[in-house]
């Protein structure tokens, strides 16, 4: 599911839009400071996001607390059960930073379908177009 929606942010017909893609592991609040918007992706864990996502919360919120505007952010989960917990959980988070969700969330219930990853792929699509367009 990430490398469709990382492949959509790739589309060449967007210009001027510079994408990283993270392992929750790897990002910090350097990329948060330098990012213009956020897709975030995670699989669903016991109905909650996975405890990497929930990490780069914690070492980044108060890090860049007040030093970020307002982020447009999406949303896409792997899911096992219905996927509402961690999209609950991450929504709740994500009010505080503050980001501001641009696009229903992807929630992918079992293994992801061809739709699933064009679904996703449409995601990466639409927010680096909106980047682009200056409409986020």
């Amino acid at each position: 599911m990430a490398e469709a929606v990382f492949a959509g942010t790739q589309d060449r017909e967007i210009d001027g839009v510079s994408v990283r893609m993270l392992h929750a592991q790897e990002a910090c609040a350097s990329d948060l400071l330098w990012a213009n918007a956020l897709i975030l992706g995670t699989p669903e864990n016991f109905g909650y996001m996975s405890g990497a996502l929930k990490d780069f919360f914690d070492r980044t919120f108060y890090v860049v607390e007040g030093k970020i505007p307002p982020l447009p952010y999406s949303v896409f989960i792997s899911a096992g059960n219905d996927g509402s917990g961690a999209l609950r959980s991450i929504e709740r988070i994500a009010n505080g930073y503050p980001f501001i969700s641009v696009q229903p969330a992807i929630i992918c219930k079992g293994v992801p379908s061809s739709d699933d990853l064009k679904s996703c792929s449409e995601m990466g699509q639409a927010l680096a177009a909106g980047l682009e367009l200056a409409i986020f």
